[in-house]
C-alpha cells in the first residue's frame, strides 16, 4: 500500500481544519464587533416637522459607539459628553486628510496635552449632519474611534431611556 494517498488525505484534513478555524474566527470577530458597536447600521427617522432623529443602542460596556462620517468618509464615533470638542486620533486625521491648525492645550484624564485645531467641513451621524464643526487632532490617542464631543452634540437634543439614546436635530 502506497503512502502517497495517505499523505494527501492527511494534508486535505489539515487544510480543512485551517479553513474551519479561519471561518470560526471571522464569525466570532463579527459577533465581538457588533457587541462593541451595536450601531453599525443606524436607525434614523424624519418626522413631519423636519426633525431628524437617530436612535443608538448602548454597547456591552455601557457606552454609545456608532458609525458615521467626517467629510463624507466613514469613521467610528465614541459619544463623549465630557469632551468639549470632537477629538480625532492623529492616524485617523491623516487618513481623512485633515489639516493641522494651531496648537491647543487640552486637559484630558491623563493631564494637559498639546492637540491641534481643525475644522470639519461636515460630520454626520445617520441622517443628522452638521457643517463647519470645530475639532482637534490628538497625536496621543491610540484608538481609531473619534470622541464625538460637545462641539457636535450641543446642537442636538438627546434623551436616554434604558439602553437607548435618541438624538434629535431640529430644523
Amino acid at each position: 500500500m502506497s503512502e502517497q494517498p495517505q499523505r494527501i488525505g492527511k494534508g486535505m484534513i489539515f487544510v480543512a481544519w485551517i479553513i474551519v478555524i479561519g471561518l470560526l474566527t471571522l464569525f466570532f470577530n463579527s459577533i465581538l464587533d457588533k457587541q462593541h458597536n451595536p450601531n453599525q447600521t443606524l436607525s434614523t427617522n424624519y418626522d413631519k416637522n423636519g426633525i431628524r432623529e437617530v436612535v443608538l443602542q448602548r454597547n456591552r460596556d455601557g457606552h454609545y459607539v456608532a458609525n458615521g462620517k467626517i467629510n463624507g468618509q466613514p469613521v467610528v464615533f465614541f459619544l463623549d459628553t465630557g469632551a468639549t470638542i470632537v477629538s480625532i486620533p492623529e492616524n485617523v486625521a491623516n487618513r481623512l486628510n485633515l489639516q493641522r491648525g494651531m496648537p491647543i492645550q487640552s486637559s484630558t484624564a491623563n493631564g494637559v496635552i498639546t492637540t491641534y485645531y481643525t475644522e470639519l467641513d461636515s460630520i454626520s451621524l445617520g441622517n443628522i449632519e452638521l457643517r463647519h464643526v470645530r475639532a482637534s487632532i490628538n497625536p496621543y490617542m491610540q484608538s481609531n474611534e473619534i470622541l464625538l464631543g460637545m462641539s457636535f452634540l450641543k446642537h442636538l437634543e438627546f434623551t436616554q431611556r434604558g439602553d437607548t439614546l435618541i438624538l434629535r436635530q431640529y430644523p
